[in-house]
């Protein structure tokens, strides 16, 4: 059913007949954290998450794991090689 609550015309999964069945009654805003990401959408209401009903939760565990604005750094680490082994490996072939 489309919202009628906080975000006015968007499909809900808590909309019912009789009003929003999320905790609360409604969604909740969006937290500190979830500036500048691209699941933030403004409505007259406020700033909600269009992936998430209550994004306070997603930020718990120091990271919503539906961000778009903070992207995890994977670093390559290379292996150590040691020189002794390295000089056997290639008398060997």
């Amino acid at each position: 059913m489309d919202c009628n609550t906080v975000k006015p015309g968007v499909d809900c999964l808590f909309m019912s007949n009789s009003g929003c069945a999320y905790n609360g009654g409604s969604c909740h805003q969006i937290v500190e954290q979830c500036q500048g990401c691209n699941h933030v959408i403004t409505y007259p209401a406020g700033q909600y998450c269009r992936t998430y009903s209550d994004p306070s939760v997603k930020w718990i565990d120091a990271r919503c794991n539906f961000a778009t604005h903070n992207r995890i750094e994977t670093r390559e680490e290379r292996k150590k090689l040691n020189p002794l082994k390295a000089s056997k490996r290639s008398r060997g072939k």
